[in-house]
């Protein structure tokens, strides 16, 4: 879900090598090449009616080229929130799925810290948020990862670190 350390640990882990793709940054890149500018309601409704047109890949489909031009063996894809996107991930090699858990305060809170234009500043945008992320399929996805981490009381560090352990156990 938003806010629950997904971004922290890519930031982590690019120092460490790893080429990092973020599905969110693909949609502001969109509304950019729209002329849309990056609000929370702009870019809700920008991932919305790319779905809506394109299927429920569309989001996966905006990162193809950054995959396709990559000459890593690994890359960690920021962001994914359906089982339709991971369809869509799997034309490239084997997927995995790493899911972020935490609170619903600690993940109101960091996101009003990180302080993106998209980020919620309310609890009712929040909420709004994640309702709009329940309803593309992000349950399912976290439901179905091959690996979950309980963000709680985990510094930046140490949340980097066992997402760091976990990855490259797959990568063996």
């Amino acid at each position: 879900m938003p806010g629950a350390g997904k971004s922290t640990i890519a930031e982590g882990l690019e120092p460490k090598g790893y080429e990092i793709i973020n599905m969110g940054n693909a949609v502001r890149e969109e509304a950019k090449k729209r002329n849309l500018e990056s609000t929370r309601s702009n870019l809700g409704k920008l991932m919305l009616d790319l779905r809506e047109k394109n299927g429920p890949g569309a989001i996966a489909e905006l990162i193809t080229p950054k995959i396709e031009s990559s000459s890593s063996h690994v890359i960690l894809v920021d962001g994914v929130r359906s089982n339709d996107e991971i369809q869509v991930l799997r034309k490239f090699g084997t997927v995995k799925l790493l899911a972020i858990h935490a609170s619903t305060d600690t993940r109101f809170d960091f996101l009003q810290k990180r302080g993106r234009s998209d980020d919620p500043q309310t609890k009712e945008h929040f909420e709004e948020r994640d309702t709009r992320e329940l309803g593309v399929g992000i349950s399912n996805s976290i439901a179905l990862s091959d690996y979950a981490i309980s963000n709680i009381g985990l510094t930046k560090d140490e949340l980097v670190e066992s997402a760091f352990k976990i990855i490259q156990s797959w990568v063996k």
